[in-house]
Parts: C-alpha cells; sequence; structure tokens
C-alpha cells in the first residue's frame, strides 16, 4: 500500500472515531468542565438546564447568562453569594459540595410574575454514608394545623403593642411564657387571653397585656435575626406583599388576576394576630395551594425561616 493511501485510510478512520466519540466526549465535558446555564422568564423555560449533576468533593463549573432580563442565580440553605446573570454576558461561578443531596439553585431577581417559578436543583451524588438522622415532621404538621385555612383573632388589640414599654412590669411574667414552644405554638390574640387569665397579672390594663404579648414576641428573636429576617423579606416577600407589608407589592395586582386572592397584608390586625409561629412558617415552608404563595422550604434555612417570621411580626409590634 502507498504512503498517501495509508494516510488517507488513517485520516479516514480518525474522523469515524471522532464522529463516533463526540457524544461521549461532550457529556464528559458537561460532567466534568463547564456547564453553561441559560436563563429565561419562567413563561419562556426558566432555567436551562434546569437539573445538573455534581459529585462530592469535586468542583463544579458553571457559566451563566441571560437570554432576556437581568436573574440572579442562588443556592438555597447555602452561604454561597448570589451572582447577577446578565444578558448576553457570561458569568462564571464554581460549585464545590461537601454533601450528598439535592440542592435548589434558583432566581434572585424580580423577573415578572412567575419569577419564583425560576428554580432548578443540582443533584450531587458521593460515597458518604446517608444519615441515619429521622426526618422531623413541621412543627405545624406536630400541631395539626390546618394552613389553608384563616385563622382570624378572636380578639385585637387597640393601639400598636410595645414591648419597650413592658419592661417596666415584665418580672411578673411567668417564665413559662418566654419558652420558645410557648412563642411559636400559640398566636398573639391567645396569648393575649392566657395572660389575662393569669392571676399574677389581674391589675394590668388591656393595653399592658398586649405590651407584653408583643415583649414575649421581642424575646424570642434578637435584633440580628430581625435584621436578616427584614433582608430576606425585602429580597423574597416585597414584590407581592409590598415593602410596608400592606398586600400592595409590584405585583399583587397581577396575583389577584391570576388566584383571584389578594397577597397577605401583614398589617391587618386579624390576620397576623390570629396566626401563631409555627402557622406562618408552615405557610412559607409549604406555600399556599391556589394562592400564588410559592414554597420556601428548599430555599430558606430553618433559621432562615424563623427570623422571616419574626421580622412579619414587626408588622403588628413595636
Amino acid at each position: 500500500m502507498k504512503r498517501s493511501e495509508i494516510a488517507s485510510w488513517i485520516l479516514v478512520t480518525c474522523g469515524l472515531l471522532i464522529v463516533v466519540a463526540a457524544p461521549f466526549m461532550a457529556r464528559m465535558i458537561g460532567a466534568q468542565g463547564v456547564i453553561e446555564i441559560h436563563g429565561r422568564m419562567a413563561e419562556s423555560g426558566g432555567w436551562t438546564p434546569d437539573v445538573i449533576q455534581a459529585k462530592t468533593g469535586i468542583p463544579l463549573h458553571l457559566r451563566l447568562t441571560s437570554d432576556d432580563v437581568m436573574h440572579g442565580f442562588a443556592i438555597g440553605q447555602s452561604d454561597v453569594p448570589a451572582v447577577d446573570v446578565l444578558p448576553g454576558q457570561m458569568t462564571d461561578i464554581v460549585l464545590k459540595f461537601d454533601k450528598p443531596g439535592t440542592y435548589t439553585f434558583y432566581c434572585t431577581r424580580w423577573c415578572g410574575v412567575n419569577h419564583w417559578r425560576m428554580r432548578g436543583k443540582i443533584e450531587v451524588t458521593g460515597d458518604e454514608m446517608a444519615s441515619s438522622q429521622s426526618i422531623t415532621s413541621p412543627l405545624y404538621m406536630t400541631l395539626n394545623l390546618d394552613i389553608d385555612i384563616p385563622h382570624p383573632a378572636s380578639v385585637t388589640s387597640v393601639g400598636i403593642p410595645d414591648a419597650q414599654r413592658a419592661t417596666q412590669f415584665s418580672a411578673l411574667l411567668p417564665t413559662e411564657y418566654l419558652n420558645p414552644d410557648y412563642y411559636r405554638s400559640h398566636s398573639p390574640a391567645q396569648g393575649y387571653l392566657d395572660l389575662r387569665a393569669e392571676p399574677a397579672l389581674t391589675s394590668l390594663s388591656d393595653a399592658d397585656t398586649w405590651d407584653l404579648v408583643a415583649y414575649i414576641w421581642q424575646s424570642n428573636t434578637t435584633p440580628t435575626g430581625l435584621v436578616a429576617g427584614k433582608k430576606l423579606f425585602a429580597q423574597n416577600c416585597a414584590a407581592c406583599h409590598g415593602e410596608t407589608g400592606n398586600g400592595d407589592g409590584v405585583f399583587a395586582t397581577d396575583i389577584n388576576a391570576l388566584t383571584k386572592q389578594s397577597p397577605l397584608a401583614f398589617t391587618d390586625p386579624a390576620s397576623m394576630l390570629g396566626a401563631s409561629p409555627a402557622l406562618l412558617q408552615g405557610k412559607i415552608l409549604r406555600g399556599g395551594m391556589g394562592t400564588g404563595m410559592p414554597m420556601w422550604g428548599n430555599i430558606f434555612s430553618d433559621q432562615q425561616l424563623w427570623d422571616l417570621v419574626a421580622y412579619l411580626y414587626t408588622f403588628q409590634f413595636k
């Protein structure tokens, strides 16, 4: 065989090998190299791809871009900072996961009324043994609360309860009321009724008693927690519920048109004073059936959920 024929045969063989191996190589590059993710408004498809595979301990290199408006990218229940995803530009990030599991990534920029639907998942596998810890049911399920029905307060305050005013007679307060279990499982209205029935507190006026309720609620959070809750509210809730909690966010009209329900106004005493922290936490964690309220349980950590709940009561208590 002539040299020219041998060279031609080698070139043809190499070409066939490249054609056959190309799909396999592409999968390898996607699995071990750079994965390009495109963001679009939820109505146009959201994230593509929206499911990503990763391994524990192995860096995951993502290249993000937007095909329409500005989006944001963050990993739920993670300390990884959110990044902006700009139209026509590439943003590179590298992630590394220490534990196997399913991690939710989501959009952090209010890109439309269905913004919250822009979610995807990273499925992380590894050699670690599965945790033997039992899964704890959410508190609202343990307490058998129906979070889909209204819980209006049977009694509301006159004026704004002030925790600071209550410090002058807080020593009269039985200690069990400061227990986190009491706080989480009782609504402010029920707390007021329980306090009015306490023999040691009969000398207090109705306003004083409501101040004590505010004191109990304040005692179950911290200034740092309230700051964290306020930030979470501004980033994730205000577009629907309004910056001042009046239920009049920029998407409130659209939500009403879609669901025939308006976002809850946290400034409404009947709604908020009748809602226990466990009920609010459950609503945020699971979402509201048919209300347009999304599920945040796979986005927020347990501490973030309670920080957000504590902040919501600042629309009622000073």
